[in-house]
């Protein structure tokens, strides 16, 4: 991964998001084209459940969301601009190799970029390790248009 490491932002300023809707803990690396994300299972986490002592491995799909979103935040931060909203227009390929994220699990989000149109639409290959384990992947589809609230009125 070809780094960038001359910037560390708090997960807060890559995200349009608020708590407790931030999932992910933070963005350990990034690069023009590829980033890594943190989050660690507590029974503070948000959809934590009790009965199964962990989060529903479906939750994975919003944790490799905000990895994307934290991504392009960080780049967005280094280009001295605000982060935009973007959307999740879908997944392809959706695999969770376990049923649940176990309370204290760390977990890495791994995302990378295969295509980006100029319109705002992309394309990343997701996974997410627990340590050396796969225990998810996905493609996942983003789009983030040039005026987000223009988009969702229009699209009402």
């Amino acid at each position: 991964m070809n780094e960038l490491s001359r910037n560390h932002y708090a997960i807060e300023q890559l995200l349009a998001h608020d708590a407790p809707m931030i999932l992910i803990d933070t963005l350990t690396h990034y690069s023009a084209e590829s980033a890594r994300c943190q989050v660690t299972i507590t029974p503070q986490s948000a959809f934590y459940n009790a009965d199964i002592a962990g989060v529903p491995s479906y939750i994975g799909v919003e944790y490799m969301a905000q990895s994307i979103a934290a991504y392009a935040g960080a780049l967005a931060n280094d280009a001295n601009e605000s982060p935009k909203i973007g959307f999740l227009i879908g997944t392809r390929k959706y695999q969770t190799h376990q049923a649940c994220f176990k309370v204290n699990s760390n977990l890495t989000i791994k995302v990378h970029k295969l295509y980006q149109e100029e319109s705002g639409l992309s394309v990343f290959e997701c996974q997410i390790n627990h340590g050396d384990t796969l225990v998810c992947e996905a493609k996942i589809n983003v789009f983030q248009p040039e005026n987000p609230l223009e988009f969702i009125r229009e699209n009402q």
